[in-house]
């Protein structure tokens, strides 16, 4: 086999060149990888959109910060997102609340008892219901409520309504109301 280089020595040139080539080619590869100021700007602008249209999650940070509290209000979220009639029955007052009837002399206090699953189920008001549940409880009077409009006196909230109250030392779901 005949030899390209008879002297057998490296050729010093080749050696430069190689060099040279690298840091070109390290150079262009560097180069490729900078965003220019439009692209910036368009990546920018795209995580702002990202950001808007993100649905997010409501911090459910209550101002009751009883363990137990806590501990039932999420109980009662997951019953309520699981449809679990067993459950929420349970977790119910024996008169729970779930509808103001107008009368002459003012309003009854609410119907009572059972047949609430199955007025939740004729109104549609499962979503109404968790949506509701979704909102930050405060206190009003002997009750919890949610939501924190309707315990604010200055506004007058007439849209439904949640309230927890303690009975004999465990927490009770009270009504669910709408007016």
């Amino acid at each position: 086999m005949a030899d390209l280089n008879p002297s057998r020595k490296r050729d010093k040139a080749l050696g430069v060149t190689r060099i040279i080539f690298s840091i070109v080619l390290v150079f262009a590869v560097g180069l490729t990888g900078c965003k220019s100021p439009e692209q910036k700007e368009k990546a920018k602008q795209a995580k702002q959109a990202a950001a808007l249209t993100k649905k997010t999650k409501p911090k459910l940070r209550e101002e009751n910060t009883d363990v137990d509290f806590q501990a039932f209000v999420g109980r009662l979220r997951k019953a309520v997102a699981a449809r679990d009639r067993e459950m929420l029955k349970s977790m119910m007052t024996p008169d729970f609340g779930y509808k103001l009837q107008p009368e002459m002399a003012g309003f009854d206090p609410s119907t009572t008892g059972p047949g609430v699953f199955q007025y939740w189920d004729q109104q549609g008001l499962w979503t109404e219901l968790e949506g509701i549940l979704s909102e930050k409880f405060v206190p009003k009077g002997a009750f919890w409520v949610a939501p924190p409009q309707f315990a604010n006196e200055a506004v007058n909230y007439d849209g439904y309504r949640a309230g927890i109250r303690r009975i004999n030392g465990s927490w009770k779901f009270a009504y669910f109301v709408n007016g």
